[in-house]
């Protein structure tokens, strides 16, 4: 066997690194569909068991001392998780639009979505935009609450079908949500300068406000001016739905 090359090696290690990771994130994802199989069969059998025989809630609490008795240690079958596991089957069985959805999201994902959406459509538009951009439990709350849903149906229009050219931009600017900056505390008549330096101080709520994904770099620019170097302070805010491009 010829000696290593450490270029060889570096490229190699890599690769298997890439692999390992490719194949703990498909056990991941196999885990979780299996996990939300078996929370909504646990639904829909306590569903039809109410049905069926009249039990009442006390089944949910009998049933989570039980199970916790004879699984020790493996969490999930608190009575909490287990009403939630009923909600989950009662208000999304028969749904032909969101039944299709509950293997795309992890539980604890779910039951934000569930919890804080009442609207059908609201719940799909989160539960799509959760598995397209990767949003961990906290930021998919942050969205929520910052109505993102809400921002995306007002930025729906039909106006290039329905108005002049002419026009059809004052139009736009008109009914374009504008990003509430009310977290702040700034008086309404405030400069530029107060309003950056704000800006800065609450950057992450900031950033919630914008409703895409965004990261903040820095707020310090470096400039060099016939060999000399100065520093200003600006925000840098990266748009990483465009990083890419």
């Amino acid at each position: 066997m010829s000696e290593i090359q450490q270029n060889d090696y570096s490229q190699f290690l890599v690769e298997i690194k890439e692999r390992i990771r490719s194949a703990q994130y498909e056990a991941m994802k196999t885990v979780n569909k299996a996990m939300i199989a078996l929370y909504w069969d646990i639904g829909k059998k306590i569903t039809d068991k109410q049905q069926q025989f009249g039990w009442g809630k006390a089944v949910v609490e009998t049933l989570s001392k039980d199970l916790q008795n004879e699984f020790p240690g493996i969490q999930g079958f608190g009575s909490r998780n287990i009403w939630y596991m009923q909600q989950f089957y009662t208000e999304y069985q028969g749904n032909e639009f969101l039944q299709p959805l509950v293997a795309e999201i992890s539980w604890s994902k779910h039951i934000v979505i569930m919890t804080k959406c009442k609207n059908e459509q609201e719940r799909i538009f989160y539960i799509h935009a959760t598995k397209k951009f990767g949003w961990t439990k906290d930021l998919l709350t942050n969205k929520i609450e910052a109505k993102n849903y809400e921002k995306y149906l007002m930025s729906q229009n039909n106006f290039d079908s329905t108005l002049p050219d002419a026009i059809e931009n004052q139009a736009i600017l008109a009914v374009k949500n504008d990003y509430s900056f009310d977290f702040l505390n700034l008086g309404k008549e405030h400069s530029e300068a107060e309003l950056e330096q704000a800006l800065i101080q609450n950057i992450r709520s900031f950033l919630v406000e914008f409703g895409t994904d965004f990261i903040f770099i820095g707020n310090q620019y470096r400039i060099e001016i016939e060999g000399e170097e100065y520093f200003y302070n600006y925000p840098q805010i990266l748009d990483c739905n465009h990083i890419w491009d």
